[in-house]
């Protein structure tokens, strides 16, 4: 049976999937479906939303893709509710960043912002493990300044990595991931082979190390504006000025130079 309050209304016969899957996922963002609880059966929900079978299975088909639902084969209590899923958030935010509709300077500032929060909850809330990691990784990314860029690379993502999840949330934790990679996507292989890389991989350093000595120091504040102000004068010369505006808004000029490429 359906539960109460999440009853299903007739479609019309206009891509009547998609039109299924919205019902569904309105009633789940409601909380009218919550985890746990179980869809109609099949033959149930062919005759509550007035769709041909195969319409109802390329629904629910939809619907498992995105992780909100699960459905087992000849299971008569119908698909399963699923509780949210960082994984399904993850994939859901990485479409959007492909989209060419977001710019490079709105993922920049969009990391900035997610950076920096990050930044100044792992100040407060990591623990000492959490800190040894930091450390780690900022100590594979000064030996890798000799072994090359792809090396450093990896030290930088695990460091960022481990700031975030000592953020406690996960919201910012898979953002962060999904922006974070979209944004090195776009400039790897203009840093990868630049003349100045290693100077560029020594001044990233020297950025990590000083948010490392915030965040070691428990100063929330000082490891956010830093954050982002590192964030700025590696990225800026990789938009237009006209589109540095929203990033220098971001950045806090008392906190120490902004760099203008």
């Amino acid at each position: 049976m359906t539960p109460d309050g999440a009853r299903f209304e007739q479609v019309a016969p206009v891509r009547l999937y998609q039109r299924i899957v919205e019902q569904i996922e309105q009633a789940i963002a409601r909380g009218d479906l919550k985890p746990g609880q179980r869809l109609p059966s099949e033959r149930e929900l062919v005759s509550q939303f007035g769709a041909s079978r195969p319409t109802v299975r390329e629904a629910l088909r939809v619907l498992e893709s995105s992780g909100l639902i699960r459905s087992r084969p000849g299971d008569p209590r119908g698909p399963e509710i699923l509780p949210f899923s960082t994984a399904g958030l993850a994939k859901e935010m990485t479409r959007l960043a492909r989209f060419d509709t977001v710019s490079m300077a709105e993922l920049i500032s969009f990391r900035m912002i997610l950076d920096g929060s990050a930044s100044q909850l792992a100040a407060r809330l990591r623990t000492s493990d959490e800190l040894s990691a930091m450390e780690r990784t900022v100590t594979d990314m000064s030996a890798a300044i000799t072994s090359g860029y792809e090396d450093f690379s990896k030290a930088d993502v695990a460091f960022h990595e481990v700031v975030a999840r000592a953020s406690r949330n996960a919201l910012i934790e898979v953002s962060n991931q999904v922006v974070r990679g979209a944004v090195r996507t776009l400039i790897a292989d203009k840093v990868a082979h630049a003349d100045n890389r290693e100077a560029l991989m020594r001044t990233s350093l020297r950025h990590h190390e000083e948010v490392l000595a915030a965040i070691r120091a428990g100063d929330g504040l000082a490891a956010a504006r830093i954050s982002r102000r590192t964030l700025y004068d590696y990225y800026a010369g990789y938009v237009t000025e006209g589109e540095r505006e929203p990033l220098l808004a971001l950045v806090d000029a008392e906190g120490g130079r902004v760099g203008h490429d």
